[in-house]
């Protein structure tokens, strides 16, 4: 439990790779950002994938678990919630600027508690602007909550290579192809496609935050050639696997998690 004494309060933790904290919440908002190797954040919702430069806002009292993918440095931000008005209700991926990480370094070495009216406080109110005006990343691989479709992603998500198509998983679920995408549509706001090439990034970003190479991470996702595998990459986050863990921001994406409060549209396109 952290003694939030205050509205903000920053912790640090080294943590090595495959390390796993289990099911926890706090009443405060959490910012968690780590400097070096990749987390894998899950909720009852789904998943997010926190590759360095980019951090996950989890909201106050949401149940969450954390894997570690490589050394993982985690340093995170705890907020009251008087810090930022009107919160985004849910927890999403948002790019984290040079600014905000020496923010979150330097709230990190706060002496707790500090005082209101000091340089901590307005050091304070600068984290929550740039926290609000920080772009969002698409890594977010959401969750169905229909029975059938839990034993088809559980699948996949322990294998994303898997080349089923929906017909070959209907016969498995029992459910024919047209009930499963109308299901999945409704259920995660994405056609099966696209929801199992979201869960072969997320499962990329993992094994390249573990060291794998890009050239062994294609394989182990069944991608015919390096080439497609790089493709898939640049066209969801704007750039190659090497620029986007150099630190490169994500192309594209200017909304902001002061933005998330709004309802994000559902993906149209059907597969078969």
């Amino acid at each position: 439990m952290v003694d939030m004494q205050r509205p903000l309060v920053g912790y640090a933790a080294d943590f090595p790779s495959g390390f796993a904290l289990d099911d926890h919440r706090h009443p405060s908002a959490q910012l968690i950002y780590a400097s070096s190797g990749v987390m894998t954040v899950a909720t009852a919702q789904g998943r997010w994938v926190v590759p360095p430069q980019r951090a996950v806002w989890v909201p106050p009292s949401v149940t969450h678990s954390v894997r570690m993918s490589g050394e993982v440095r985690l340093r995170t931000l705890y907020l009251d919630a008087s810090l930022l008005r009107d919160p985004p209700p849910t927890c999403c991926v948002v790019h984290v600027s040079p600014l905000l990480r020496e923010l979150i370094l330097r709230v990190v070495d706060f002496v707790q508690p500090y005082p209101l009216d000091g340089r901590e406080a307005r050091v304070a109110a600068v984290v929550a602007d740039e926290i609000k005006a920080a772009p969002l990343a698409p890594l977010h691989l959401p969750a169905p909550r229909d029975a059938r479709l839990v034993a088809i992603t559980t699948e996949v998500a322990k294998n994303p290579a898997d080349p089923r198509t929906m017909t070959q998983w209907g016969r498995i679920a029992g459910a024919s192809p047209r009930t499963l995408a109308r299901l999945f549509q409704h259920e995660t706001g994405l056609g099966f496609a696209r929801w199992r090439q979201q869960a072969r990034l997320l499962k990329a970003l993992e094994l390249l935050g573990a060291g794998e190479s890009v050239t062994a991470v294609a394989i182990d996702l069944g991608y015919e050639s390096l080439s497609a595998f790089i493709n898939m990459f640049r066209s969801s986050l704007g750039t190659t696997p090497a620029r986007y863990f150099a630190g490169s921001t994500d192309a594209g994406h200017t909304p902001s998690l002061g933005d998330a409060r709004r309802p994000a549209r559902k993906e149209r396109r059907t597969t078969r």
